[in-house]
Order: C-alpha cells, then sequence, then structure tokens
C-alpha cells in the first residue's frame, strides 16, 4: 500500500474521530435502521431490571446491545431511579405507574443497610439469619406489589405483546423477569451476581454446588474449609433453602393466577434459557458448572482514562510513595463521627496521599495527606500507576476493578455478600480483612502498610489479573454473544441439562437404587431358599442312605 493511500485513510480516520455528537447520532441510528434490511440481524431485547449495583452491570449489556442495532426497552416504574429523565438515551424506557410513592426501596434498603452494618452481630449466628429473613420478606413484599401492578396493568401487556419481544433480560434477584417471559412465550435470559445461598441456581438452575467444598454465598467462607467450617456451611444452606421456600409461597401463588394454572416461582425460573454469571475464575472456587451457565464477571471495567486535572495533580504530588484510593460505596452516607474519625487518623500517618470517597462532615483527625471527594472515578483511580492500594466494603464492583488493574485490597466489609467477597480475595492473597465496628485507626493504618508493602499480595492481585486478562472473548462480548445467541436461536433449550425433568428422588437415584437394592435382595432371597432347597434333599437323601 502506497505512502499517500496509508495517510488517506489515516485522514479520513482522524476525520470520523472528530464526528460530531449529531452525526455519531445519525450513524448510530442508520445502524439501527439496517435491522430493517438485513432481517435476523437485530433483535427487541425486553429487560426487566434490579436496581443500584446490579443496574450498573445491566445498563453495561444493554449499551452495547444499544451499539450493536438492538432494540431494547426497559421496564421502570414510576418511582424508578434507573434513569436520569434529563439525559437522553438509546435505550427505551416503558414507564409504568405504580401505588409507591418517593424513595421506598431506597429508604428501605437504606435502613437496612444500616441495620446490618451497627446493629447486626454477624457472630451471633441466629440472630443474623433472623434479620436475614426479615430483610427478605420485606424486599419480596415490595417486589412482589410491584410486579403485580405490572402484569395486571392489561393495556401494558397488551402493548409488550403486541411488539413481539425476542428475548427477556432480567436479573433474578428482582423477580418477575421469568413470569413476562412465560407470558409472552419468549426466551429469558438472567444476569445475576448470586441469589441467597445460590438457592435458585442450585433449585432452578441445576447447578451443583456441593457444600463440602463450595462454599456458601454469606457464609463469609473461603474455599479451604475446616470441618467445622463444613458444618457451618451445610447449616448456612439448610438455612437459606428453609428462607427459600417460605419467600417462594407468596410468589408461587401469584404465578399461578397470572398463568392460570399451578406452578411455581422457581419451575418459571427453571425456564431460563441461559445464566450470565458476573464472576470469573479469577475470582470464584473451582465448581461444577453447566453448559447454559456463562462467567461475566468484571464485563463494566475498563481502560482508565484521564483524571479530572485538580485531582490528577493531587495524585502527582505523591511523588514515589503513591496514592490510596478509599472508598465505601454510595449506600454509606451517614458514617458514625466516631467511625469516620478512626479511619481519618490512620489515613493522617500514612506517607501516602490519600483519595477518600465521603459524603459526611469533614472529621477532626483528617490529615494534610487525604482529600474528601463526594463522587471518585473510581476504574480511573484503581488504573493509574500511582495507585498502591484500594480499601473497600467489598462490593463485587470495586473489587474486579481493583482485580482488572491489579490493586491489593484491605476490605471492610458492611452487609449482604461484601464480607465473602472480601473472604474471596483474602483466601487468594490479595487482600486483608478487618471488621468495620471494632476496628482501631492502628488496625486499618497497619493493613494498609501491609498490602503495600508485603510484596506478596502485589503479586497476588497481578496473579489474578493475569488470570482475569487471559480470556478468549471479552466478558462484556461474551455477555452479548450469548443473549444474541438466543435470539437467534429463539431459545437455547439444547444447553439445560435433562435435571430439569427429574423430581429429586429421581435426580438422586433413588429410585434406581432402591430398585437395585429389590433386586440384590430379591436375588439374595431366592438364593438362601435354592441353598436350604438342595440343603434339606441332600440331609433327607443322606438319611434314607443311611437306614438302607
Amino acid at each position: 500500500m502506497s505512502s499517500y493511500r496509508k495517510g488517506k485513510q489515516l485522514k479520513e480516520a482522524l476525520q470520523f474521530a472528530r464526528m460530531s455528537a449529531k452525526h455519531a447520532s445519525v450513524l448510530l441510528l442508520l445502524l439501527q435502521l439496517s435491522c430493517y434490511f438485513s432481517p435476523g440481524s437485530c433483535g427487541k431485547v425486553l429487560v426487566w431490571p434490579m436496581e443500584f449495583s446490579h443496574w450498573m452491570n445491566l445498563k453495561t449489556i444493554l449499551d452495547e446491545l444499544v451499539q450493536r442495532g438492538h432494540e431494547v426497552t426497559v421496564l421502570k416504574s414510576s418511582v424508578s431511579h434507573l434513569s436520569d429523565p434529563n439525559k437522553k438515551s438509546a435505550i427505551k424506557f416503558e414507564i409504568f405507574p405504580t401505588s409507591f410513592t418517593g424513595h421506598e426501596l431506597y429508604d428501605f434498603f437504606t435502613q437496612w443497610a444500616d441495620k446490618w452494618i451497627y446493629m447486626v452481630q454477624k457472630d451471633t449466628y441466629w440472630e443474623y439469619f433472623s434479620e436475614l429473613q426479615e430483610f427478605f420478606s420485606g424486599y419480596s413484599s415490595y417486589y412482589l406489589k410491584l410486579c403485580k401492578e405490572l402484569v395486571l396493568n392489561k393495556e401494558l401487556i397488551v402493548k409488550l405483546q403486541d411488539s413481539r419481544f425476542d428475548v427477556v433480560l432480567a436479573d433474578p434477584f428482582a423477580p418477575c423477569g421469568e413470569l413476562l417471559a412465560e407470558l409472552f412465550k419468549i426466551p429469558l435470559v438472567y444476569s445475576v451476581r448470586f441469589t441467597p445461598g445460590y438457592t435458585l441456581e442450585r433449585r432452578s438452575g441445576g447447578l451443583t454446588l456441593p457444600p463440602s467444598y463450595v462454599p456458601i454465598i454469606q457464609s463469609g467462607l473461603g474455599g479451604q474449609m475446616t470441618f467445622i467450617e463444613r458444618v457451618k456451611n451445610m447449616i448456612c444452606l439448610l438455612c437459606f433453602d428453609f428462607g427459600f421456600k417460605m419467600f417462594n409461597e407468596k410468589w408461587d401463588q401469584l404465578y399461578s393466577e397470572v398463568l392460570g394454572r399451578p406452578t411455581t416461582f422457581s419451575e418459571v425460573a427453571g425456564k431460563a434459557d441461559f445464566w450470565l454469571v458476573r464472576s470469573y475464575w479469577d475470582f470464584e472456587f473451582p465448581h461444577p458448572f453447566l453448559p447454559n451457565f456463562d462467567f461475566i464477571g468484571g464485563l463494566h471495567c475498563k481502560p482508565a482514562k484521564p483524571l479530572p486535572k485538580d485531582m490528577e495533580d493531587f495524585v502527582q504530588s505523591s511523588g514515589e510513595e503513591g496514592v490510596v484510593v478509599f472508598s465505601l460505596g454510595s449506600m454509606i452516607s451517614n458514617m458514625t463521627e466516631e467511625r469516620a474519625n478512626v479511619i481519618a487518623s490512620a489515613l493522617a500517618q500514612l506517607p501516602q496521599k490519600v483519595i477518600w470517597r465521603y459524603e459526611g462532615m469533614k472529621p477532626a483527625n483528617l490529615g494534610a495527606n487525604t482529600q474528601l471527594y463526594k463522587w471518585i472515578p473510581q476504574n480511573d483511580l484503581l488504573g493509574h500507576p500511582k495507585t498502591k492500594a484500594f480499601a473497600t466494603h467489598g462490593g463485587a464492583n470495586g473489587i474486579y476493578e481493583a482485580i482488572y488493574h491489579g490493586i491489593p485490597m484491605v476490605g471492610l466489609p458492611l452487609f449482604a455478600e461484601q464480607p465473602d467477597n472480601v473472604a474471596y480475595m483474602r483466601a487468594k492473597g490479595a487482600a486483608v480483612t478487618l471488621d468495620w465496628k471494632t476496628m482501631s485507626s492502628a488496625d486499618l493504618l497497619n493493613a494498609l502498610k501491609t498490602v503495600i508493602y508485603d510484596p506478596s499480595y502485589k503479586e497476588n492481585v497481578l496473579k489474578l489479573s493475569r488470570i482475569h486478562h487471559d480470556q478468549p472473548l471479552k466478558p462484556l462480548d461474551r455477555a452479548v454473544f450469548w443473549i444474541e445467541f438466543v435470539m437467534r436461536h429463539k431459545g437455547a433449550k439444547h444447553l439445560r441439562p435433562a435435571a430439569h425433568n427429574l423430581t429429586w428422588f429421581q435426580y438422586h437415584s433413588l429410585d434406581v437404587i432402591g430398585f437395585l437394592l429389590a433386586c440384590v435382595t430379591i436375588i439374595t432371597i431366592l438364593a438362601i431358599k435354592v441353598c436350604l432347597l438342595i440343603y434339606e434333599k441332600l440331609f433327607k437323601a443322606g438319611k434314607k442312605n443311611k437306614r438302607d
């Protein structure tokens, strides 16, 4: 190729890169219109989402689907905070009215988060599970009412039915998506991080997760369990299975009423064509998998972008010591003054500069090396070459960003699955764990110094990072591939194991074992009877010969 032609192509590429937002929108519109001229290449996706961090992951997938020309419609209640109405989006939001008002779901979560963080003693096992059951009861009641208002909205259901969607993409943590898929007779794809105790994955998905070596989510256990820990793991599994049964009762009733036939939530959820699990083997411990499950953990991670100028100047002022990123997520907005000062005192003693995401009153012990921000570009900070450590509450999104960029962690788990996430990282040698409620300034200071100056933590997290990056497809590409696969083939029933068609005693081969035992018993009895008969005849013949 001539240098002139190369130069011309480069010039054209630069001109394309400088296209205005208006031209980019036109290009996207043309991409979507191309679906009409190439039938089957693009589809219509109906989405039943979950709020908060679940939505962040789901939206990453939806944005990519839109970029590829698919039409995406998200069902959103009138009180949902999924999107900013002032911002334009290529994603279509179908808003339905609800009797809820204001911030009820947000308030519910924040109140329970505060209770878990400050009041519930996780060491008091039965109290913890009792509170957990109460939480899921309230959570279930909220979504049950929301689902009922949706499916009983006949005008909306008819409108959705007429739209002829190709697939339902849902988060099983917010039930109802599987009911819509069943109503409209279209395939279902789940996007899930986990369900409590892996109950839905095990009972509806058919996933085999032996408690002898697979730590149950929310048990707080790592991959190598002692005998006592295996006992705890089994108790944890039984508790969640019992809670799942209690949770399902009202949902079973609703699904049976709506579908006009006896059914259960678990049965309908079991018809999911594919499960996209927001995890990966860099995070998980090895366990059995199925062909209609795939890992997409870290799909939201991306190379770091430049920081805002004021933040970049602060980071650069750290010199060779570098910076520490401290963030406890968006749910913690009312940290007690005592906890804030414990943290501030520890951070002030570090030679590193510290960027702390914090929304409360300025702590009295705040050091000159620490800057407070109400919001931080976390992924970009973790990808900055001067970042040395990440102090985190243990949310899956933040941990995956740390793995992606190879940053060792200090975990301060607060609630939900965060203790499990941090326990996994600790077991893999990439994190130190502290108790949020009891840690002292010295504890936090020593933990941060350990992960910064002990090279093993950096080496271990870099090993996880290499595993994460060494994949044949990026997690986001894999997620979109499977959704398109399900649309192309109008489902993926050929990937679902036959276990879905078996009863529990058939699944465990109890009928076969019973039959074989019966056969062995009958043969044994017959053999004994034959032996006794032969013995009796021989005995009688011997007596007769003796008399003769």
